[in-house]
């Protein structure tokens, strides 16, 4: 993967506001819902999102500005410090004993150089084994039992369609793992979904693996704004359905559906339509309120007369 500030199209001084600006842009142009006959739309769209899984995390933005992990969000070995894997302090270090604070320190003598001692005193040192707790970062051989498997991480931008759907939705993660995952109800901006077990597996025989963390985010919509759990959008009224009464189309998530407009509706009238809304925590749905805008007919010069002559009747002030 590229390096995600050129991805997102940043420098390395942004701030988190313009780091998330730059990401929603992005995701809102090459979104898969506006550009279905585009097949590289998708590569970009997953592009953006796998850069800011790592930008706009703040511990792995410093992680990766600090060379510790790539662009995908894999760990980079670092090396030994000094040059030497033991510290200073070799497996065959000779001579009384040292301390070796959070680690293990062998000393080996004439006697005890055979093989076994050898690699069965290194495995114990390297993996925290015999007695040493779990807690350590390494296998243990108490009940503690193996260590869990890491977390992967996921940034995932939806349509709000695909909020009331109730399809699956494809997340990839930088892991390269991808998943097909139902959205919980009353799905909200900027919170993370957990699914347990779907991470790294344990780096030890037995142990459970870790979980998949997915943020997710809005992506803009052309014709809706979220309001907690209800839309706001608004409708064309035309102005003898204005004046008369009647009936107008208006563009739900879910398709049209007819709106009854009474007589003598003005611009800036709200009408609700229940349950057009968001989905809710309790399997619910918010509501869609949309504003009337009164439309006026183009060329219409019998109207036009009309106007004329009403104003000429009118008597003067």
């Amino acid at each position: 993967m590229r390096d995600p500030y050129s991805v997102l199209g940043v420098s390395k001084s942004a701030s988190d506001k313009e780091i998330k600006s730059a990401f929603r842009k992005l995701a809102k142009k090459y979104h898969p819902d506006a550009n279905a006959n585009d097949p590289n739309a998708a590569t970009r769209f997953n592009e953006a999102n796998q850069a800011y899984e790592i930008l706009g995390d703040k511990d792995k933005r410093g992680q990766f500005d600090r060379g510790e992990i790539d662009a995908e969000g894999k760990a980079k070995f670092q090396g030994f410090a000094g040059g030497d894997p033991f510290g200073g302090r070799g497996p065959f270090t000779s001579g009384g004993a040292r301390a070796n604070p959070g680690g293990y320190d062998y000393r080996a003598s004439a006697e005890n150089l055979d093989a076994d001692s050898i690699f069965s005193s290194l495995f114990e040192g390297a993996f925290g084994g015999g007695k040493r707790s779990s807690a350590r970062g390494g296998f243990s051989g108490t009940k503690g039992g193996a260590p869990k498997g890491a977390d992967i991480t996921a940034q995932l931008t939806i349509g709000l369609s695909e909020i009331v759907s109730g399809a699956k939705v494809e997340v990839a993660f930088s892991s390269g793992k991808k998943l097909a995952i139902s959205l919980p109800a009353g799905v909200e901006e900027g919170k993370s979904i957990r699914l347990k077990k779907q991470g790294q597996a344990s780096p030890a025989p037995g142990g459970e693996p870790g979980d998949a963390l997915i943020t997710i985010h809005f992506a803009p919509h052309p014709r809706f704004k979220v309001d907690g759990r209800d839309l706001r959008g608004s409708v064309s009224v035309p102005l003898a359905t204005a004046v008369l009464g009647g009936r107008v189309e208006v563009e739900t998530l879910d398709g049209r559906v007819a709106l009854t407009v009474p007589a003598w509706t003005n611009s800036g009238q709200i009408f609700r339509l229940k349950g057009k809304g968001l989905t809710t925590k309790d399997g619910g749905r918010g509501d869609l309120f949309v504003q009337a805008h009164v439309v006026l007919p183009t060329g219409d010069r019998e109207l036009e007369a009309l106007m004329r002559a009403r104003t000429t009747k009118e008597p003067a002030n």
